[in-house]
């Protein structure tokens, strides 16, 4: 069964951040240059935030607000649900799917040491069954 740090291992252990002054424009920008979807948010080294595509949609612009005054402190995801290297994609799977969120932190003795998405946990489970199958068909081909 697969963990999160398997996921780390193969992803690599960079997160984009942002701090709670910067303004929602700022970090548009650079969810748009890096092709994310969410950006952690630090405060010094403590995680206090998420900012997502959905923070942004449901925060500012269905409420008419503009992003070049707002600061992330007043739209993000306060206090993010986050898990720990050695829980199972599986875990990691049914956090997100219950909760609703596509993003989760990745937190070691309180520190941030990485982000996995969806995504990520998607590609892990189809690996591990491609594995499996590969397995199965050397078996009963007897190499």
């Amino acid at each position: 069964m697969s963990t999160v740090r398997d996921i780390l291992q193969v992803k690599g252990n960079a997160v984009l951040f942002v701090s709670p002054e910067t303004t929602v424009f700022d970090a548009l920008v650079v969810m748009a240059e890096k092709n994310v979807g969410a950006l952690m948010v630090m405060s010094g080294n403590t995680l206090v935030g998420i900012f997502s595509e959905r923070d942004y949609a449901r925060k500012v612009v269905l409420m008419g607000k503009t992003s070049r005054e707002l600061q992330i402190r007043e739209i993000m995801t306060s206090d993010p649900i986050s898990v720990r290297p050695e829980q199972s994609i599986e875990e990691c799977m049914e956090i997100m799917n219950s909760k609703h969120i596509r993003h989760l932190p990745v937190l070691e003795n309180g520190t941030l040491i990485g982000m996995i998405t969806i995504r990520d946990t998607i590609k892990a489970v189809i690996l591990e069954k491609e594995h499996t199958i590969t397995q199965l068909e050397n078996y009963i081909k007897g190499t």
